[in-house]
């Protein structure tokens, strides 16, 4: 029994080392994709307000995109757009047409996600956000109490693009953030620092984007106050927050409302025509076995199985790289698109 046992145990001690030298599943944030319901207005928002720079369009119809995607009969405009090293996706559900977001969402609902876009002065920024009319969810910029080692002296604002999507500005005081949000510069919108996503339990997402898919923790902070609250547009806001990266790419940022904890969870029937579908695209060097965790790790599938992502329609721009891809959800529905 006891040799049966020491036998058990190394066996498992040899499976958890080969799991500790094995490359991770996901080796880079590729690009994060928002459904809009124009796309030319939503093309004209990023570029015109926000300096994104638009470097190609295609539409996509036919059986893979549909197997893809999870939506019978699709056809879609997709704008993908640049600022620094980021790339978002804007994508268009010409048929059929998907549900507006809640009149009534806030930022600690379970399908809740933004990105954060850098600024290099604050102030220039939001007066551009101003001058344009666009939406508030903050009262206005936030600087974060110095009593906050990870975020003190953070500067953050959350507003609305022209469909309703919540989208952050960040500035970042010297020794804070990257190296390069500090580098001369004359622009104002620099890149993409993350994006985040809300959360019910944050150990249960560390467990599949760390432990699954090998993004590693970058930071962790818990931020609360009354900047915090008027930064995310919520009374008692009291949040767990932990950052996670790839190689190379934004970092995903778990956001956990320890209260208040009046989140509503993602709807069981939300489709990536919705507008609240958001979908973070990651490279993955195996995406069999990255399917296959997905299921063990309380994530779900969308497509059918890995397929293929030659869209077989006229690009107007790049078309999109072949290769084999899946659309999964994670434990909080939130949409990830892994790319082989």
């Amino acid at each position: 029994m006891y040799r049966t046992l020491r036998l058990t145990l190394l066996v498992l001690a040899l499976l958890v080392s080969r799991a500790a030298s094995a490359e991770p599943l996901a080796r880079a944030v590729e690009a994060i994709g928002i459904t809009v319901s124009d796309v030319d207005r939503a093309v004209e928002f990023f570029t015109g307000v926000l300096d994104f720079e638009q470097i190609s369009e295609r539409e996509i119809h036919g059986p893979d995109p549909e197997r893809l995607l999870g939506v019978f009969g699709l056809r879609a405009r997709v704008a993908r757009l640049r600022l620094g090293r980021e790339i978002v996706e804007l994508t268009e559900y010409l048929a059929p047409r998907g549900r507006p977001i809640p009149q009534d969402s806030s930022s600690n609902d379970l399908w809740f996600q933004h990105i954060a876009i850098v600024v290099s002065d604050m102030d220039a920024a939001y007066a551009r956000l101003r001058a344009a009319g666009v939406g508030h969810v903050s009262s206005g910029p936030q600087r974060l109490p110095d009593w906050n080692p990870a975020a003190g002296g953070i500067e953050a604002f959350y507003f609305l693009d022209p469909d309703g999507h919540t989208l952050e500005l960040i500035y970042f005081p010297p020794g804070k953030g990257d190296e390069r949000w500090h580098e001369t510069t004359d622009r104002t919108f620099l890149g993409i620092d993350h994006t985040a996503i809300a959360v019910a339990d944050t150990d249960r997402s560390v467990r599949f984007y760390r432990d699954l898919l090998g993004l590693r923790v970058a930071g962790e902070s818990e931020n609360h106050g009354r900047e915090q609250e008027l930064l995310n547009g919520v009374f008692g806001a009291r949040l767990r927050i932990t950052g996670l990266r790839t190689a190379a790419g934004p970092a995903i940022e778990l956001l956990e409302y320890l209260a208040p904890r009046t989140g509503r969870p993602a709807p069981s029937d939300l489709m990536a025509n919705d507008l609240v579908h958001w979908q973070t695209t990651l490279r993955v060097p195996a995406i069999d076995a990255a399917s296959r965790g997905v299921l063990t790790s309380d994530g779900w599938w969308v497509s059918p199985g890995p397929v293929s992502t030659d869209d077989g329609a006229s690009p107007i721009g790049a078309p999109a790289p072949a290769g084999r891809g899946m659309l999964v959800r994670d434990p909080d529905g939130h949409g990830l698109l892994l790319i082989q």
